[in-house]
């Protein structure tokens, strides 16, 4: 892959915003209070439906170059849930970590010995003097 995809996602972004800069000024037909009306609607709960028809074509066009870019750059793009499942591994490694030699451990090393379960036998506590 040639470009990062941070770096091709900047890109779509910049070419959509300014499509939809020039979508907004046509939609407005050249006069300035058309426009400015048209970019005080755009808020956090505007639906898609609310905005001008140019703007709508513009955002529509630019989902579709954007898809193809990703796809002639090398990126996959799959929906939720379609991706192939993690490895798994190979019948018998699934052992406990307490079976065996640990790796990289001494040689003649095994598994260590079980910790008698219970309360702690008294001891004391602090510096012998």
């Amino acid at each position: 892959m040639k470009h990062s995809a941070t770096d091709i996602m900047q890109e779509i972004l910049f070419s959509a915003i300014a499509e939809g800069v020039a979508a907004l000024k046509a939609a407005s037909k050249g006069m300035p209070n058309a426009l400015l009306r048209d970019l005080n609607a755009l808020g956090p709960n505007t639906a898609f439906a609310d905005l001008p028809k140019e703007l709508q074509a513009s955002i529509q066009a630019e989902v579709r170059s954007a898809f193809n870019r990703l796809l002639k750059e090398g990126y996959s793009i799959t929906p939720t849930g379609s991706a192939p499942p993690p490895p798994r591994r190979a019948p018998g490694t699934d052992r406990p970590r307490s079976e065996g030699p640990r790796p990289g451990g001494r040689p003649g090393a095994g598994a260590r010995p079980e910790r008698p379960r219970g309360p702690r036998p008294d001891r004391p506590r602090g510096p012998q003097r």
